[in-house]
């Protein structure tokens, strides 16, 4: 029995492990997560010069994004990203065309929201916000140069962001009918052409570059897919 034991065990431990909640109550220990883009940039469709990975953090150049090659349909994407002064980026989900991917697509902004020329713009172009369409419910992100840290997942048409610990935006894209008028009443930007009640639930990951003239870094990208 004392050999046995352990065994019979094993399996009660394992049906008994913690599921990760939808949305997750914290960001969560995605260490062994798998890689959304890789060092060297192979799993990847990105601009040739333009994005680098070095000692472990990813840059761009110039204002172009970059890609996964695979399409996520569910998904808990975590990663950490620094602002420089006047920084606007972003993180794009579910787009289906890389060639015109603003509005086929949706993206979860990232801005220095200490700089005027953003802090004045409306509140959906404000980091954690999806742009033009959602606002966070509070402003999180860290003054240019310190790390942030973002937890997005995808779920359905269900769209949640944790920024630094706070779960600061909750999106149900059905929604979202409307493509020149948000629920709220606020108005969309015009190149946000397509209702994302229509947009596809699956489809490219994707980071924005050097948007606006200044830069923006990435690291410590895992992804996990939810079945």
């Amino acid at each position: 029995m004392k050999i046995l034991f352990p065994l019979l065990l094993l399996p009660l431990l394992i049906s008994c492990s913690p599921k990760l909640a939808i949305p997750p109550a914290t960001h969560p220990d995605s260490g062994k997560w798998a890689e959304l883009i890789t060092a060297d940039l192979s799993n990847t469709t990105s601009p040739e010069g333009i994005w680098t990975f070095e000692n472990g953090i990813l840059t761009a150049s110039e204002d172009q994004c970059i890609w996964t090659k695979k399409e996520y349909g569910d998904f808990i994407l975590d990663l950490e990203f620094q602002t420089a002064e006047g920084t606007n980026s972003g993180v794009i989900v579910h787009c289906t065309d890389l060639d015109n991917w603003i509005p086929n697509s949706i993206e979860i902004q990232i801005a220095d929201d200490y700089a005027e020329k953003w802090a004045s713009q409306p509140p959906t172009w404000q980091c954690g916000a999806i742009f033009g369409r959602l606002a966070a419910k509070k402003s999180m992100v860290k003054k240019p140069g310190e790390w942030n840290r973002y937890t997005i997942t995808c779920q359905g048409k269900m769209i949640y962001v944790m920024l630094n610990g706070m779960l600061v935006t909750e999106m149900d894209r059905s929604l979202w009918t409307n493509p020149t008028t948000n629920p709220d009443g606020s108005e969309i930007p015009s190149w946000l052409s397509r209702p994302a009640a229509e947009l596809a639930t699956h489809g490219h990951i994707g980071l924005q570059g050097k948007h606006a003239g200044a830069p923006i870094y990435f690291r410590n990208m895992r992804v996990k897919e939810l079945k």
